[in-house]
């Protein structure tokens, strides 16, 4: 069978640059909210009701209603599957093309991606060290009504070797990689389409333009399809607790948040050596400058929602306000250092749970992938728990999986969005201390 690669999209720097500054009918906090408490009501109702299943009825009928609540799950799957491909391709080739010439990033711009994707294997490293370490998904025993589709996953899993990554990541046919939504497939060839049209220049700017209206269509179908999240939260959630019970599922929650949180705190740790190695004594400062934005980030769960106060307070911190206002939308596409550790976190997570062996070989394969195609995921309401999804798939996990860890996902938001806040402020000080363009703090009544 063909291997799936579903794997979110890499989003180009100055094209989520746009989203952030000019999609605020996109991604409202207010909408952001109503969307987590339906959740968490799917998720109570889900509970009560596989709950009464579970207590209630024989076996048999616990088996199918089972697999009926479960098809809530599937539609939901099959939404968020359906917009990957033409997100990918039409975000890609119009971040390729406005970028233009490569050689115009220059010495600030090799500085920054350094740091960025050096910070993107740290922050991916530490959530598969915790994950394996602590097993958070394992202990969660799949009863009889799950059997046949664990020993279906398990017969189609193996290790994916460099080879055979390799191997598939060219397509023959671009028409057959979208028909099968194999998406490393389809960045190779919106690679290909987008720097062919920044080189044809003016002519190419129709094409460009389409585009660019046509992937903010797609962003905003990702607004609809993840109002059927509580659908198929309380599919997932009531037909889990119909075969295992709620006992179960509480202690799962309470080792996932637990073992997700060291994750973030050991990340934390890391950022703040680096950043005092770099700036010395003046981290302190900068931790005061920003604190108001990371309090922003952790009450909304959105980092998008502070970047222009963040973006102001760096520049009071003395940051040149020029490479502050290159950093910081590169780092949105590229320096999500929480919500890449919560990648691998989740994925392996997953994959515990259903217990699909990962091997040491395949698990630093899937940290290579999402390295390469999980950037530029600022701005999509929900982003990591897409890519979690397609990650899934492409390594033959159950993505049925990922409507367990909705529920919970908000919290773990928190943390991601005032981490990615932190991580970027870093990047910027770094790269202008680098330049020698970190000057002292500005008087605020001067701007």
């Amino acid at each position: 069978m063909p291997l799936r690669m579903m794997i979110f999209f890499p989003v180009s720097i100055f094209s989520r640059f746009s989203i952030l500054l000019n999609m605020e009918k996109e991604v409202k906090v207010g909408s952001k909210n109503r969307l987590t408490l339906y959740i968490f009501l799917a998720m109570v109702v889900g509970i009560i009701t596989g709950y009464l299943v579970h207590v209630n009825t024989a076996p048999a009928f616990i088996s199918k209603y089972a697999v009926n609540a479960k098809l809530l799950t599937t539609i939901f799957l099959k939404l968020v599957q359906m917009i990957i491909a033409p997100l990918v391709f039409s975000t890609l080739v119009v971040g390729i093309a406005k970028l233009g010439d490569l050689k115009t990033v220059g010495r600030v711009g090799g500085k920054a991606l350094l740091w960025f994707f050096t910070a993107s294997f740290l922050s991916l490293l530490i959530g598969m060290f915790w994950v394996n370490l602590l097993k958070p998904g394992l202990g969660f025993s799949i009863s009889s009504g799950d059997a046949n589709a664990a020993a279906e996953v398990l017969s189609k899993t193996k290790a994916l070797s460099l080879a055979d990554f390799i191997n598939h990541v060219v397509p023959k046919s671009v028409v057959e990689a979208m028909a099968n939504n194999e998406i490393l497939q389809i960045v190779i060839f919106s690679i290909f389409f987008g720097v062919a049209a920044a080189a044809v220049g003016e002519k190419a700017k129709p094409v460009i333009h389409a585009l660019d209206q046509f992937s903010h269509i797609i962003l905003k179908m990702v607004g609809y399809v993840m109002n059927f999240a509580p659908l198929g939260v309380f599919g997932a959630i009531s037909a889990v607790v119909a075969n295992y019970g709620i006992q179960d599922i509480v202690i799962m929650y309470l080792k996932f948040f637990g073992a997700f949180m060291l994750g973030i705190f050991s990340l934390w740790l890391i950022l703040m050596i680096v950043g005092y190695l770099i700036l010395g004594r003046r981290l302190f400062d900068l931790i005061k400058k920003i604190a108001d934005p990371i309090v922003i980030a952790f009450s909304t769960t959105s980092s998008e929602a502070v970047f222009p106060k963040l973006v102001e307070e760096l520049e009071r911190f003395g940051c040149n306000s020029k490479i502050v206002s290159f950093i910081m939308p590169l780092g949105y596409s590229f320096n999500l250092d929480g919500s890449m550790m919560y990648m691998t976190f989740a994925s392996i997570f997953i994959a515990q749970v259903y217990h699909v062996p990962i091997d040491l070989g395949t698990q630093l394969t899937m940290l290579v992938v999402l390295m390469l195609t999980s950037k530029g995921i600022a701005g999509v309401p929900r982003a990591s728990l897409v890519v979690v999804t397609a990650t899934c798939a492409m390594f033959n996990i159950p993505p049925e999986g990922i409507a367990l860890i909705l529920p919970i996902d908000h919290f773990c938001d928190m943390f991601r969005s005032m981490t990615n806040v932190i991580g970027n402020a870093l990047a910027t000080s770094a790269v202008s201390k680098w330049e020698g363009e970190l000057s002292g703090p500005i008087n605020i009544d001067d701007l």
